[in-house]
Order: structure tokens, then sequence, then C-alpha cells
């Protein structure tokens, strides 16, 4: 028996078969192929090796943005002394949130609002960065971790229009969307955003333009694409003036789209933090004291920066890891 879908997620366009070579380019050139299991060499500016003696794993999510998060603690630790074994870009969420609660990792990189929701299964809005983090350090030490202070970069859902569609039409916040003719309330999503509990057709229920409702935003609006494709289509405003796009993604920069403000702060806060085993965390302070410093330097436009480097210009995450380091002096070359 044929199962018919909803017309939003029947409706393909022409546009995601013309993209199609674009979007293969763009995940070849993601740099994550050969980079598991590799960092380059470094020590302390001072020469200090706080962490000498203590042997630690490092793992990673396989997207861009986390191995190259990966990289940079492997890294950074590796030069404070620590005997360092690389397992980032284990594939999917859960291998290495996984390894690290069962004791074969020792460190990750999560997001508050995906422990939030999908670790611990809370349904609670908390749009509070701060409030958010407390509440899952606090949860998660049941489970044998440790999550350290947040990052200074917030990697949440959003949505972007071209610079010069926001222009034209005016938009700086997603309260602005409501105010635009029917016509011009065009969307491109992917078909996981359009689902989720907290995605497209709740989001558009608070603010006020709810899918198929007078007012709103008619399913002939909305086109369903791969997530690559949703940037070049944003950014041409073709078939759509708004994509959603993750916030520290490097093509928000590279293709020059406008994030809107979440003026109602429906999206939960995603911020990064470093979460490290109990045990290990216990016994070697450093390693948040390492830590902090770093993640206080990584704010949204510079992870935009960083992760442009690797999607866009092709370059090895350890590189890009390394040469961030150096450069902002948390490591300088080995002899």
């Amino acid at each position: 028996m044929m199962t018919r879908l909803h017309p939003v997620r029947a409706r393909r366009v022409a546009t995601v078969l013309a993209a199609s070579a674009a979007v293969l380019m763009m995940l070849s050139a993601c740099g994550l192929v050969s980079s598991s299991g590799t960092f380059r060499p470094a020590s302390l500016p001072g020469g200090e090796r706080p962490l000498e003696g203590t042997s630690i794993a490092v793992t990673s999510k396989n997207f861009t943005e986390q191995v190259l998060l990966g990289k940079i603690t492997a890294t950074y630790l590796a030069a404070a002394g620590a005997d360092v074994d690389d397992l980032t870009n284990a594939p999917g969420s859960m291998s290495s949130r996984q390894a690290v609660l069962n004791g074969d990792a020792d460190i990750v990189w999560e997001y508050t609002g995906t422990a939030w929701q999908t670790y611990l299964g809370e349904t609670e809005t908390i749009s509070d960065p701060q409030q958010l983090y407390e509440r899952v350090r606090d949860a998660e030490r049941a489970n044998g971790v440790e999550w350290l202070p947040p990052a200074s970069f917030n990697n949440t859902y959003a949505f972007a229009a071209s610079s010069p569609t926001a222009e034209r039409l005016n938009v700086k916040t997603m309260s602005d969307i409501a105010k635009l003719p029917e016509s011009e309330r065009t969307f491109c999503i992917n078909d996981e955003f359009y689902s989720r509990a907290d995605g497209f057709i709740p989001m558009l229920k608070a603010y006020d333009i709810p899918l198929d409702q007078p007012g709103g935003v008619p399913s002939s609006n909305v086109t369903m694409m791969d997530s690559g494709v949703v940037y070049t289509s944003t950014a041409r405003s073709e078939p759509c003036n708004f994509g959603m796009v993750y916030s520290t993604d490097g093509r928000i920069k590279n293709l020059d789209l406008v994030v809107l403000e979440d003026d109602r702060k429906f999206f939960l806060p995603y911020s990064g933090c470093v979460v490290v085993n109990t045990g290990l965390n216990d016994a070697n302070p450093e390693i948040a004291e390492l830590m902090a410093p770093v993640s206080a330097k990584l704010t949204d436009p510079l992870m935009q920066e960083l992760n442009g480097l690797i999607d866009i210009d092709g370059a090895d995450p350890s590189d890009v890891a390394y040469d961030w380091l150096k450069d902002e002096g948390f490591i300088v070359p080995v002899d």
C-alpha cells in the first residue's frame, strides 16, 4: 500500500537536483575523511606539562564543528603533557556519548540543548543559556560526567536570508516575517527539522504564522531539501526567502547570509561545553583550568570562520585547530 505524504514532505524542486553536485563537493571538502586519530604535536608556551602522566581519550561526533573542537582539545591537552588518544569523528551522536558514559573515552564536546532534550528527555523550554547549562550540569552528574562552563558560542537552529532579501523585505527578527505578505513567507528546511517536536511547525505557531492556517504559512510555501542545499537556495532566494541554518556554520559568512534574531526565544540554547568523565575531572582539576580560556575565546563568529576553513576551503581540522591555538598563544611549535 502506498503511503501518502504530507504535501510539504512530498514537494521536491528542481533546485535540489541542480545543486546536488555542489552538495557532494561540500561534503567531500568538510575535512573529515582522514582527520580521525591525528593531531599536530605542540607544547605550552612556558614548557609546562601539568598533565604529564595522565592518559586522556578525546572523542567527538562526526561533523565538522565537532571534529574541530575535538582536535583543539586533543592538541592542547597533549601540549600540556597528557598522553592523548584521538578518537574524534565517531559515527553518530550516541556513539561518542556512549563512549564517555561507558568509560571508553574521557572527554567530548556537547551542546546543552542536545543533552536537555535528547539525553535527558526533558520537554521544558529554558531560554536562558546559563540556567539551562546549570540544569544540564546538575542532572548529568548522576551519569558520571562533569559539564565544564560553556564556551562563548551557541550552535542553535536559526533562520537566515540573503543580505539583499533581508534588506528588500526589511527583516531583522523572526517576528518581522509575520508582517510580510503571505507570498514572501517562503521557507527552505530539511526533513529532520520539519518533524522535530521543537522544530518548524511549533516555531511557526510561536511566531503567529501557523502552518496551513489563515494568516500563516501555506504548505506550498515550504520546500524540503538536504541541509547543504538550504544554504545555497537561501543565498539565491530561490525557492525561498528564509532558510534553516545552524548558527555557527561557516557557510553563513561565506554566502553573506543574515541570521534573523529569534526575538521570542523559541529555540533552546545549544551552548558548547567540554564534558569530562567525573573521575578524570576530579583527579585532574588542571583540565578545567586549561580549557576555560580556550572555551571563552570560541564565539559564534569565530566558529563560523573556523568551520568555513574546513567546509569551504578544504583545510584539515587538525591544521585549523593547531593554527588557531598557536595564533592565540595557547601553544608553541615543538622544537
